[in-house]
């Protein structure tokens, strides 16, 4: 058996550039962070003493005899993709929900694939393991996503990545001081907002829109640059970052209606008149998690307004996806 461990990401800046439709004209480029959350799964191969060929235990539990029956679609994507005659279970667990803004469909997608591929004895590099997973969402799928999920997922770690109009992309991993990340990591809180939505319907919405938010695109890519400075500067300032992280939101929000509601500005403001400086909606918007940056001082007093929501702690952490055999 092969157990995949698979982390989720928070995305600082840049996101909605990495969509092809963006890249593909003008590049596009993030920084973001995995944490120590995960996305598990453990495959193994099904000897032929059962009525099925596959059986997969998520949210449901699926026992079919053919590929074309499955109805995750990122597993039949998945097995469509490495075109192996393979009779496998799955089981798949996640530490927080999904579409919630973390890229846990990516990261998904990421550990099956590691997953196979060291079930099978295949060696798959990072760098393969981003690129496989995703073409599998985009071309097999056909999912209205980004790329910057997938290959957060593969590598780990605090890192700038750059999406080039060619459609291949590049991880520049962001040389930060251990003090200063564990600084910065101290001033953030994560909530979880209790709403579920599909990011591709969100970022169908924005994409329909490219042609008049050209502005906000532009806009968001000099935020990473800026952001990046501020990270590898002599002296930094956590609050600095949140005030971008703030700039960053209100360019985000006017991408598109769906990525905010009156319930996601409720609890924004909120938290920011209780003493955070910034914060964000994360993955395409639309609900799920919302991160915010404050003074460590100041987190007691905006987890007491906002205690209605569950408050997640986190790490930055520099793994990626990892896979053991037992």
């Amino acid at each position: 058996m092969i157990i995949s461990k698979t982390p989720y990401r928070i995305s600082f800046f840049g996101g909605g550039t990495d969509l092809p439709q963006w890249a593909s004209e003008f590049g596009g480029m993030v920084i973001s962070t995995t944490i120590d959350k995960y996305c598990y799964i453990s495959c193994r191969k099904l000897l032929p003493f059962f009525d099925y060929k596959f059986r997969l235990v998520y949210s449901q539990t699926e026992m079919v005899k053919y590929l074309n029956e499955i109805k995750h679609p990122g597993i039949r994507g998945v097995l469509n993709f490495l075109d192996q005659n393979l009779s496998l279970e799955v089981h798949h667990d996640g530490d927080l929900p999904a579409r919630s803004g973390l890229g846990s469909s990516s990261s998904f997608t990421v550990g099956l694939l590691h997953a196979i591929n060291s079930l099978l004895n295949l060696q798959c590099t990072p760098d393969e393991l981003a690129k496989n997973a995703i073409f599998i969402e985009q071309e097999i799928n056909r999912e209205t996503v980004g790329s910057q999920d997938q290959v957060a997922a593969s590598f780990g770690g605090f890192n700038k990545i750059t999406f080039k109009t060619d459609g291949q992309f590049e991880v520049s991993p962001m040389a930060i001081e251990d003090k200063r990340r564990r600084y910065l990591n101290d001033h953030l809180l994560l909530f979880y907002s209790g709403i579920q939505r599909h990011a591709s319907e969100i970022e169908s919405s924005k994409i329909a829109n490219i042609s008049t938010k050209e502005q906000n695109y532009f806009a968001l890519m000099d935020l990473v640059t800026e952001a990046q400075g501020l990270l590898m500067a002599d002296y930094f300032n956590p609050l600095d970052f949140g005030k971008l992280l703030h700039e960053s939101w209100l360019l985000k929000r006017d991408l598109a209606k769906a990525v905010t509601s009156s319930k996601i500005d409720s609890i924004y403001a909120t938290a920011i008149s209780a003493g955070a400086v910034g914060g964000k909606v994360l993955g395409a918007g639309g609900g799920g998690f919302i991160l915010f940056l404050a003074a460590p001082e100041k987190h007691p007093h905006i987890k007491k307004v906002l205690s209605n929501l569950v408050c997640v702690d986190f790490e930055f952490e520099n793994e990626g996806s990892t896979t053991y055999r037992l």
